[in-house]
């Protein structure tokens, strides 16, 4: 039998991922992103056992870091037969990734001030008569 060792996250990796979470980022995104950028990079397999993932939620977070450009992929040849090994890595630092999240809320917070601002502008002209 073969042994090999893979990084998990820690109590401070944890901490990352709930907060990342608190933002609204879903939890196999958020762990994906703190464990890719804690390793140089990584296998599907050393994802899901480091982040403890499954293997469906690793690739639906792999999806939203491909769609933004976040990650890269490279395959390696086994040995012997079967399907090569995919290998990722992140391709921008972490603080861009927390500046993309922050600019999100920034607009989703600009947006939501509108519409109250909007709210305010249509209730004057309504003749609302308290019961």
């Amino acid at each position: 039998m073969r042994q090999f060792s893979v990084k998990v996250l820690d109590d401070a990796d944890r901490e990352f991922v709930e907060v990342l979470r608190e933002l609204g980022i879903p939890r196999n995104v958020a762990s994906m992103i703190t464990y890719l950028a804690n390793v140089e990079e990584a296998t599907s397999r050393e994802i899901e056992i480091g982040s403890n993932l499954r293997q469906p939620e690793v690739s639906i977070a792999m999806r939203t870091l491909r769609n933004n450009n976040w990650v890269e992929e490279r395959e390696i040849k086994k040995d012997g037969k079967g399907r090569p090994m995919k290998v990722y890595r992140l391709t921008i630092s972490l603080g861009d990734i927390i500046r993309h999240f922050e600019d999100e809320k920034k607009k989703e917070s600009a947006r939501t001030l509108e519409s109250i601002e909007k709210l305010k502008e249509l209730s004057r002209g309504l003749s609302v008569t308290p019961s």
